[in-house]
């Protein structure tokens, strides 16, 4: 069995991702630190990770136009 990760290996990727993180965490209403989040409900996690993911479709669909 193959095991998968998400390490971002670059560290300039990384520091991306964590600003896009931020930046859909505050357009969501939530507030979120450096380092570790573990304070933060399913919910909000939920709602930054959807809020990434339709930016991202955004992103794309704009780019094929």
């Amino acid at each position: 069995m193959a095991k998968s990760s998400n390490r971002i290996l670059n560290p300039n990727a990384r520091d991306a991702m964590d600003r896009f993180k931020m930046e859909a965490a505050g357009e969501v209403g939530v507030n979120l630190k450096q380092g570790y989040n573990g304070d933060i409900t399913s919910k909000q996690a939920g709602s930054i990770g959807g809020q990434m993911v339709k930016k991202m479709i955004e992103s794309y669909e704009n780019g094929m136009k």
